[in-house]
């Protein structure tokens, strides 16, 4: 193999595992989860936890 041929696959190899690993860690900061305490609900508007009425 020529020197080039191995520089060019080596960065295929790294350009690839670096996009692989930034999609599998993009979406982990947009969800999250949360559960609120007995007798309060989620409210997605303000997004906290409200007291049930009732």
């Amino acid at each position: 193999m020529t020197i080039k041929t191995l520089l060019t696959a080596s960065a295929v190899v790294l350009v690839t595992a670096t996009s692989s690993f930034a999609s599998c860690q993009w979406g982990k900061a947009e969800t999250a989860s949360m559960s609120c305490a007995e007798g309060t609900v989620y409210d997605a508007e303000t997004q906290s936890c409200k007291t049930l009425s009732g």
